[in-house]
């Protein structure tokens, strides 16, 4: 008889670490991403024209008595800081969740025509109803884009086939036309309409009050978490329909989740701060190059470094052009376009 030949050696618990090595090394970069964030987060409450020391933003925080610097602690910065913040947290998880629903690496808030669909409501709110406040145009700048986000889930659930990646991202495709030639004609018709959308359109967080950021912070919280639950099902699909279907996932609903989240993160941060681009998409290329495909881990890590992007690219536009500043839109367009191009040439960021 002939002996079976032996198994190949290998060293005990060699397979088994393999798993949670990759776990622990997720974990570490989650935390060093946390950490980078909160370094972000006292730099922008720290620079700008006016540099202060520990002792005086610890004194605005907590100790307010009307001196200089906690009036900037108070009324200028910090404001601006946690705007910037929220807003990155939602860009980011929202980036990624269009990027992996899409399939589009490039997927951003205006694929699904969100961005624009905020500027109809926006441009609306001034040029029919007269709403020359923040409060008045930013709340019909969400319902534009959630009513943008529900019509593109509708028309591309209408093509046979149902709501795939390619039927998503070409009803995005359509409305983002179709709501950007309704702008451009509402704003030619009003000089006061077009100076508020010029300077909405350009992206800021600055001069946007702490309590409307407060009052966004619901909408934003729920975003984040359909966007959790929205992440197995992704996860799934991302190996294919078929193989989602084998394995008990409802596509529909699962595409429908990831839909609403996407508008409630989207929709909301575009509104209070305008159509800002290169954050999701930066923060999700970012994310899965540190964790791999498991959008679990990618969409916690892209709302962190989406986050700090917003707050960094915030804080340079300040220092960069003292006294004045530069809007934080113009400088993430400073900041991302560079390292999406290096994204690109490794060709590592962009598989989906």
């Amino acid at each position: 008889m002939t002996k079976a030949l032996p198994a190949p050696s290998r060293k005990r618990g060699q397979v088994p670490r393999v798993a949670p090595e990759r776990g622990r090394r997720r974990r570490a970069w989650t935390a060093a991403l946390a950490g980078a964030l909160l370094l972000a987060v006292l730099l922008s409450i720290a620079l700008g024209a006016e540099p202060l020391g520990p002792g005086e933003i610890w004194h605005g925080l907590w100790h307010a008595s009307g001196t200089e610097g906690d009036v900037i602690v108070r009324s200028l910065r910090l404001p601006r800081t946690v705007t910037a913040l929220v807003a990155g947290l939602a860009l980011g998880a929202a980036g990624a969740l269009m990027q992996g629903h899409t399939r589009n690496p490039i997927a951003d808030p205006v694929v699904l025509g969100i961005s624009a669909g905020a500027g109809v409501g926006v441009v609306a709110s001034l040029f029919l109803l007269d709403f020359t406040g923040l409060y008045g145009y930013v709340w019909f700048g969400l319902l534009g884009a959630a009513l943008a986000g529900a019509g593109v889930y509708a028309i591309g659930a209408l093509a046979r086939g149902g709501a795939t990646p390619v039927t998503l991202a070409l009803a995005g495709a359509a409305a983002h036309a179709l709501f950007t030639a309704i702008t451009a004609g509402l704003v030619l018709f009003d000089r006061q309409a077009l100076d508020t959308y010029r300077f909405w359109t350009v992206g800021s967080v600055s001069g946007r009050p702490l309590d409307l950021t407060l009052q966004a912070l619901p909408l934003i919280a729920a975003g984040l978490a359909l966007a959790a639950l929205n992440t197995p099902g992704l996860n799934a699909l991302s190996l294919g329909e078929d193989v989602a279907r084998a394995l008990g996932v409802r596509i529909g609903l699962n595409r429908a989740l990831g839909m609403a989240a996407v508008t409630l993160l989207t929709g909301t941060a575009v509104a209070v701060c305008g159509p800002i681009g290169f954050v999701g998409l930066v923060g999700t290329h970012v994310a899965r190059h540190l964790s791999g495909p498991d959008y679990r881990w990618i969409v916690a890590q892209a709302a962190l470094i989406g986050a700090s992007l917003m707050l960094a690219a915030d804080t340079l536009g300040r220092l960069v052009a003292r006294p004045g500043e530069l809007q934080v839109g113009i400088m993430l367009a400073l900041i991302g376009a560079p390292v999406f191009v290096h994204l690109v040439r490794r060709r590592e960021g962009v598989r989906i």
